[in-house]
């Protein structure tokens, strides 16, 4: 299999696809497994814990954290938080879906954000608005043409009847 060659602009994008998609895994990785970056072996996904409590009940702050604190270590929120972590990432790395996924990930991304308002550095950018905007950015570049699954993908029946999935 021979490699296209890219420009300069198409590499930044991989790179973007890549690095979101490796952000995404490695998050529902270590949240499930408990690598001992960010969760502890003990409070892993497979050991009993909740991927969403420590965050959501310590860390959520301003108008919203009553919210949030009412979602944490619900089975239910769990399951859809991990979902969304290794859908988006899976999808990123390999290239495919990139419409959904970047739509997901930018959601997420909001989601996110909207835990800890006003953001600590900054009254209103943080990074998971920067990440928003490049997984936005990655629904019109849609960079799994490169160095991806994703012109395949979209030559799929299914993506074709329904070109959300591309």
């Amino acid at each position: 299999m021979k490699l296209e060659k890219l420009e300069k602009e198409q590499y930044v994008w991989v790179g973007v696809r890549l690095a979101l998609g490796w952000t995404m895994l490695w998050a529902f990785l270590d949240k499930t497994f408990g690598l001992g970056y960010a969760t502890a072996s003990s409070n892993s996904w497979l050991n009993g814990g909740s991927p969403t409590t420590g965050y959501l009940k310590f860390a959520a702050v301003g108008p919203l954290a009553d919210f949030w604190n009412g979602l944490s270590g619900n089975s239910v929120v769990d399951a859809l938080f991990m979902l969304a972590l290794v859908a988006v990432g899976v999808a990123m790395i390999l290239g495919v879906g990139q419409k959904i996924a970047g739509i997901s990930g930018a959601a997420l991304m909001l989601l996110l954000w909207s835990t800890h308002l006003p953001p600590e550095n900054n009254p209103f950018l943080d990074d998971h608005i920067v990440y928003a905007i490049l997984f936005i950015g990655t629904i019109f570049v849609r960079p799994g043409r490169w160095w991806g699954l994703g012109k395949w993908w979209a030559d799929m029946p299914l993506v074709k009847k329904f070109p959300i999935l591309e």
